[in-house]
């Protein structure tokens, strides 16, 4: 459950913050300053925004806290202090006062940043120590229940209080009380003392209420079934966090590394950027590098989620926490273990609670209406009817006869009853636990999707989207063609070409140099170099400016041939020898000076296995159009539209007319995602709805610049995160209609009293708080293979 989802506060002058609610707070302390200390604290009491609230409020009167991060969610607080105004333990002591146990991971006041593991560790739920005592209080409870309606002899007065008798019976149920009862009243005091009208004040108050007035039965059975409830509540969020804590348990705490000739055992934070990590078959990769020595097959499905093992060696890179196979490896350790590729993903991961849906949004407004306004009606309940109605009332309702009756107990009974509906607890989590649980289910599957608010929006996109090079194709180009002009030889086209593109860092610059140098040429050194983007580029060689680009290129230039493929004197076999070469799905690139075109050079990709299928199975899922968008010309890009099955394309498109390509399809169908490189697409990839980058496991650029980062290469994963997110959409509408329908069912039932306690607590608080969460778990189990086109699992 989360804080909306995780709450944060802030007093810096320049950026007031805001509380574990989501609005202002004013907190207390300076700003920051050169003593400032964060410490990292494991709660794992807090698991809902009640919770969090509390815990904030108590943290608001201290002298010094500057900023507070609170995560129900993974049951942790970040709390930044001014080191010269408080102290550690003032902050765990705060944090204590609003009832939560602190698990202080250690460190001093000193320190920079201090504490516990990143998220609460898995607790005993059923031996607990109020586990225990709502298990007294449920036996103590039963044996009152026998005594009072089974062995009736055995009720007998034993004392008078105030008048009224008290019978065995009523000892038990009192005991009950006491027993399970009691840590819900001091959590009521807490929450009451933090000025939150949360689930714990109202218990609270209506155990007390009923107590103080003889409905001991009733008291007792509430303090029960409610301390129950938030057990099963309670394991119910502990499972939730085990799939946050198998993606952080995925990198090892040791790394083996080579010393002084010796290989030794350290923690992995001690592991420096250069060092030399041994890996032995079957051990997990303790941080990003490259392999230096030896070679074998590693699994990197917990990174880029992709199923089959690949081939490392030597110059290769690999990453934390994928697992080698049956080779032996050497690596040089290249980011230190807070920086790696999984570290970031963690973080990421956590961090993602943080950006709210709107369904979020909408949740948090609505409960600060809701419980209010119940609470308001629980106490008219409980006062107005007796005052008007003299004398029972029977009324016959759809067929049932519905009893109002005369005086105060019943209508105490019935506004106590209210009480307990009025907290939407079930409805607040809805949202954030299924946002929790879809992100880390994506991740898991090698997706990486940065905000709850980016979850939902993908599945509502309406269109998609898609680069050509590198995203439908491999992006793994060669040379396949040299055609010189007239007669020009082939070798001095391709020397020129590869000395344009020593500088270069495209794609195509990469397979010229590649043919290059298979060929063995010596490859001059250009001056004044320059690029043109989306063009080509140029320099100077052997003291003559040469081109090299597109065919537009040297048709802005005026050079000579340059409409057509030359090889030919006549232009309309030039023409049909430059067609021959996009037809079969090659780009052409132009060599020459300003004044005439030289050669051309044909260059080929391949279509990314399965690439033909992800298409389909969008639009098989609802997508209404993909549009393929490429900088290559309209020929090759035809070739791949027919390779790949797209709706549509638009080829010999710049950087800044693929952003214009994205507001057009934007203004034509609606949401729209753009999937690209993460680098070279950064501009379109900002202006869609939703910027999917590909293959960006270790590459910081694109994991920082997308919405969402496939770490894999594998583009079939398209259709599963649209197909997740659709689902999580599902889920959350799901989550939110549900529990306010029962919540509403209930409250109309309580006043005619077709609503007990009992049913109040087991099916409006207790039911629906597990069911949603049970909902939104089911996130989990989705993966790419389990998805149906109907979005079913």
């Amino acid at each position: 459950m989360s804080d909306e989802d995780a709450g944060a506060r802030s007093n810096d002058e320049d950026a007031p913050g805001t509380s574990s609610d989501g609005t202002p707070s004013s907190g207390a302390g300076s700003a920051e300053s050169a003593q400032t200390v964060t410490a990292r604290l494991v709660v794992p009491e807090m698991d809902c925004p009640s919770c969090a609230k509390k815990v904030d409020g108590s943290l608001e009167r201290v002298t010094g806290i500057t900023a507070v991060e609170l995560s129900p969610t993974q049951g942790t607080a970040a709390v930044t202090y001014d080191a010269e105004a408080t102290t550690r333990r003032d902050v765990i002591a705060a944090i204590e006062s609003a009832g939560y146990e602190v698990l202080d991971g250690g460190g001093g006041d000193d320190e920079t940043d201090t504490g516990g593991p990143a998220i609460a560790p898995p607790t005993d739920v059923w031996t607990s120590a109020r586990a225990i005592k709502t298990w007294i209080g449920a036996v103590v409870l039963t044996l009152g229940l026998i005594v009072e309606f089974v062995l009736t002899g055995g009720n007998v007065g034993v004392a008078t209080v105030l008048g009224a008798s008290i019978t065995v019976a009523d000892l038990l149920f009192l005991l009950a009380v006491v027993v399970s009862g009691a840590p819900v009243v001091r959590s009521g005091f807490h929450s009451a003392r933090a000025r939150s009208l949360d689930i714990d004040l109202l218990m609270g108050t209506a155990i007390i209420a009923a107590t103080a007035i003889g409905l001991f039965v009733e008291a007792a059975t509430l303090a029960v079934l409610f301390s129950i409830a938030e057990l099963l509540e309670d394991y119910a969020m502990d499972r939730a966090r085990d799939s946050l804590r198998e993606l952080m348990e995925l990198s090892p705490d040791e790394a083996t590394v080579r010393r002084d000739g010796e290989a030794v055992t350290v923690p992995a934070d001690d592991v420096a950027i250069g060092d030399r990590v041994l890996v032995k078959p079957g051990e997990k990769i303790p941080l990003d590098g490259t392999v230096v020595e030896g070679e074998s097959a590693v699994d990197e499905s917990p990174i880029t989620g992709e199923s089959m093992p690949v081939e490392k060696r030597a110059g290769d890179e690999v990453f934390a926490g994928s697992i080698t196979a049956e080779g032996y490896l050497e690596i040089e350790v290249t980011s230190r273990a807070g920086d790696s590729t999984l570290a970031r993903i963690i973080d990421l991961v956590q961090g993602a609670e943080r950006n709210q849906t709107d369904s979020e949004q909408f949740v948090d407004r609505f409960a600060g209406y809701y419980t209010p306004v119940v609470v308001v009606l629980a106490v008219l309940t409980a006062t107005i009817p007796p005052l008007v109605i003299a004398s029972d009332v029977t009324l016959a309702v759809a067929g049932v006869d519905v009893v109002l009756p005369a005086g105060w107990r019943a209508w105490f009974v019935r506004g106590l009853t209210l009480l307990v509906i009025a907290c939407p607890c079930a409805f607040v989590i809805s949202t954030p636990v299924s946002v929790v649980s879809g992100i880390t289910s994506a991740a898991r599957s090698g997706v990486l999707i940065k905000g709850g608010n980016h979850l939902e929006t993908m599945g509502t996109v309406e269109a998609v989207a898609l680069d050509k090079t590198g995203t439908l194709t491999r992006g793994d180009l060669s040379v396949t063609d040299i055609v010189p002009s007239g007669d020009r030889d082939a070798d001095a086209i391709l020397r020129i070409a590869a000395a344009l593109e020593r500088r270069s860092e495209h794609p195509i610059a990469a397979a010229i140099l590649d043919r290059a140098d298979r060929e063995g040429m010596v490859i001059p050194e250009p001056s004044a170099f320059e690029t043109r983007p989306g063009e080509g580029v140029h320099a100077t060689i052997d003291g003559e400016t040469y081109y090299a680009g597109t065919p537009a290129l040297f048709a802005d230039l005026g050079a000579d041939g340059a409409g057509a493929a030359v090889g030919s004197d006549d232009a309309d076999d030039a023409d049909d020898a430059r067609a021959t070469l996009e037809a079969d799905g090659k780009t052409v690139v132009a060599v020459g000076t300003a004044d005439a075109v030289h050669g051309l050079i044909g260059v080929a990709d391949t279509v990314r296995p399965g690439a033909r299928e992800a298409v389909e199975r969008l639009l098989d899922l609802g997508v209404a159009h993909v549009v393929m968008l490429t900088g290559d010309n309209e020929g090759t890009a035809r070739a791949i539209a027919d390779q790949t099955g797209v709706d549509a394309y638009r080829a010999e498109l710049l950087p800044e007319d693929k952003v214009a390509a994205v507001e057009a399809v934007r203004e034509e169908y609606g949401t729209v995602a753009m999937v690209g490189d993460g680098i070279n697409d950064a501009p379109a990839l900002a202006t869609a709805d939703v910027g999917v980058a590909m293959g960006a496991a270790g590459t910081d650029t694109a994991i920082e610049t997308a919405d969402i980062a496939l770490l894999g290469d594998d583009v079939r994963k398209l259709p599963y995160l649209y197909d997740l997110s659709r689902t999580a959409n599902r889920v959350i509408r799901q989550n939110i209609w549900s529990s306010l329908g029962v919540k509403a069912l209930l409250a109309v039932g309580v006043p005619i009293g077709l609503v007990s306690v009992a049913v109040a607590v087991v099916v409006g608080d207790m039911g629906m708080s597990l069911g949603v969460t049970g909902n939104a778990m089911r996130l989990a189990r989705v993966s790419p293979e389990t998805t149906d086109a109907d979005g079913s699992e």
